[in-house]
């Protein structure tokens, strides 16, 4: 379980398990962490932001900033997501061409951890 292995790891639970822009509809993807060298504790994080024109960006931007402090990232997937910060509302949708569609529930729990005030926190396959 994702939040299990933090508390036990102190380098995977001091990266944060949501980034995402404060509002506006971007891409974003659901990546696998692990300190380098420990493949058995993992965590699951989300980034997504408007300013990658590809999911790849996402992925290369995150890459280098973990590879810094010593832990290694694969992407599992991703997709698309709308935040609305005055409604309180999340949905998240679609797939990327180059990972594939992310498993949106395991995103959507994520998010509801981060954002437990929002009245809305969704996910299709559309």
């Amino acid at each position: 379980m994702p939040g299990r292995i933090a508390e036990v790891n102190p380098l995977l639970a001091s990266i944060d398990d949501v980034v995402i822009d404060e509002s506006g509809r971007f891409k974003y993807i659901l990546c696998k962490v692990y300190q380098d060298g420990i493949k058995e504790e993992t965590k699951l994080i989300v980034r997504g932001t408007k300013q990658a024109e590809f999911h790849a960006d996402i992925y290369d931007h995150l890459d280098a900033f973990l590879e810094e402090v010593g832990v290694t990232c694969e992407c599992v997937g991703g997709g698309k997501m709308e935040h609305d910060p005055v409604g309180k509302t999340i949905s998240v949708f679609g797939y990327s061409q180059g990972y594939g569609k992310a498993d949106h529930s395991i995103t959507v729990r994520l998010l509801k951890e981060k954002y437990p005030d929002y009245h809305s926190i969704t996910w299709s396959d559309d």
